[in-house]
């Protein structure tokens, strides 16, 4: 499978110029779409998912084109919205059957087993019978991937999928994913969150104001933060300044002060020592100051 992006762009009605020029290869494993809100991923997603029109530029699934041929494309495709809703009436087993009608899947036997199957695997089996509306908010989450995989797709979208998810919950949820990838399968996963991308995949964009800001492996980025993470122990009225001048990643109290950890070309003054960066450093040291320099 093999999604291509060529000079897409979506403006809106209101003059928001959501997607300007992307061009953007996506190939089998996961992917991570990663930026702040408003960058446009969502409107990127909803354009791969069919459910809107760019404005100019061209998108093909390996032979197909979005524009013309959206039915082929739309039978390869399990989708999670940001903003996932259900019928309220249906228990969680006949809101997954009903998807997986819409889906195609018509032989009644069938369909049970698919749904049985799935149900177990994103364990909601024992919540089968439950009402859908009264499931935890992971496990909102996790039927929402259920209806997203019943059909087997070869590309799935997953819009911030582990927002809202505790700890263990996102974990799951990631691991799921991660399984899944390894087939012949697209996994396009959209966040702002930047541990769903480091746990992960091995490929990666960063989009910035509608602009394809970097693609690649997330070690590449990670690559051009070395030499800009500082730890440094300071006190308290060198916190307070430190907090004014850096973008602070984190602070921990210590018994003569504060630990803590800032993203900067340099650090004029205070007690500090480069240490290695990880991804988060990384999309902070862009937004914050690789960013700013291109302007």
């Amino acid at each position: 499978m093999k999604i291509t992006i060529e000079n897409l762009n979506k403006v809106y009605p209101n003059g928001n110029h959501a997607l300007k020029d992307v061009n953007l290869e996506i190939n089998n494993g996961m992917f991570g779409l990663l930026g702040p809100n408003g960058a446009g991923k969502s409107s990127l997603m909803r354009i791969l998912v069919t459910l809107m029109q760019p404005s100019s530029g061209k998108v093909m699934v390996n032979n197909y084109d979005l524009t013309k041929d959206r039915e082929q494309i739309r039978s390869m495709l399990g989708y999670l919205p940001q903003d996932f809703r259900f019928f309220s009436h249906l228990k969680t087993y006949e809101f997954l059957d009903y998807a997986a009608r819409l889906a195609g899947m018509k032989d009644s036997k069938i369909r049970k087993k698919a749904v049985d199957k799935m149900l177990e695997e994103v364990g909601l089996f024992e919540a089968r019978d439950r009402q859908a509306n009264k499931l935890s908010g992971g496990m909102k989450r996790r039927l929402g991937i259920a209806q997203a995989l019943i059909n087997e797709p070869k590309i799935i979208i997953v819009d911030e999928p582990t927002t809202g998810l505790d700890p263990e919950e996102r974990i799951r949820f990631r691991n799921l994913l991660s399984t899944i990838s390894t087939q012949d399968v697209i996994i396009i996963l959209s966040t702002h969150i930047v541990g769903d991308i480091s746990s992960s995949c091995t490929d990666m964009a960063l989009l910035n104001r509608g602009t394809l800001a970097y693609t690649g492996a997330p070690d590449g980025l990670v690559a051009q933060a070395e030499g800009c993470v500082w730890l440094i122990q300071a006190s308290e009225e060198e916190y307070m300044e430190i907090n004014e001048k850096y973008p602070v990643i984190s602070n921990v109290p210590t018994s003569e002060g504060w630990e803590i950890q800032v993203v900067a070309d340099s650090i004029n003054g205070y007690n500090g020592v480069n240490i290695s960066p990880n991804l988060e450093h990384a999309y902070v040291h862009f937004m914050e100051i690789k960013s700013n320099d291109l302007r």
